[in-house]
């Protein structure tokens, strides 16, 4: 299959559930999108990454800005950006980015570090519209993220909370490609780790900018994986757990 053909069915496997049909609607009492929420768990459970080849593998790598690091206690999001990536192939027109509302008031050292103002948070969509939006824009993808443990413990909250969804999807770090070549790496910021990549850090602390370079990231080492011979998930996963 072509990278052309492997972009047009990746678009269609994120979208084939109408990219635009849910954008925007309310939570809990629309019919099509509690049937689209059930159509999503299903597919996450069907689907199967581990045998994918890493020249083909369709990920998402995103990012999450949020007012702190601990939702149980509080925090909220204030940003999501995210890019499609196929194999070390991205997808650069393929991206999500939205501001939200967090109803809350945000820490000033918080604002200044993601050069968001009060302003733009108060005009702002709603969690709820933006978690339908990027669940519509993710479908049941892998995804990756920096620091993956933060972006899931508030995806799993805010999914939990706002849309009674339990969010299931498969969300690796970036370190566990990293991890086949430096077996120390899960504390390292992204600036760090892509600065020694020789990837440019560019609008540090903006989700979509910190999105792209997480997915330049996933790249170079997903082509690192492929030169030592590792051919899917599976393979790296197998390595990494005889590592222990």
């Amino acid at each position: 299959m072509g990278m052309n053909d492997m972009i047009r069915f990746f678009r269609q496997m994120t979208g084939k559930l109408g990219s635009n049909i849910y954008a925007g609607m309310p939570t809990h009492t629309n019919p099509q999108q509690m049937s689209f929420l059930r159509q999503l768990q299903k597919e996450i459970k069907e689907g199967n990454s581990l045998d994918c080849p890493l020249e083909e593998l369709p990920v998402i790598v995103f990012d999450l800005e949020t007012t702190g690091f601990y939702p149980d206690k509080g925090d909220r999001i204030i940003s999501i950006g995210a890019v499609k990536v196929i194999g070390s192939t991205i997808l650069e027109q393929e991206v999500f980015y939205s501001l939200i509302n967090p109803e809350i008031s945000v820490p000033i050292d918080v604002l200044e570090l993601t050069s968001i103002t009060e302003e733009e948070l108060l005009t702002a969509p709603q969690t709820s519209q933006v978690l339908m939006e990027f669940l519509n824009f993710i479908g049941s993808s892998v995804l990756v993220a920096h620091h993956a443990k933060h972006e899931q413990a508030f995806m799993r909250k805010f999914t939990s909370s706002h849309l009674r969804l339990n969010f299931e999807h498969r969300v690796i770090d970036t370190s566990f490609l990293v991890r086949i070549f430096q077996p120390v790496v899960n504390s390292l910021p992204l600036e760090q780790i892509c600065l020694e990549c020789g990837i440019e850090v560019k609008n540090r602390h903006h989700a979509l900018a910190d999105a792209k370079m997480a997915a330049k990231l996933w790249a170079f080492y997903i082509k690192k994986a492929q030169e030592q011979g590792y051919q899917n998930l599976r393979e790296v996963y197998e390595y990494l757990s005889l590592k222990r």
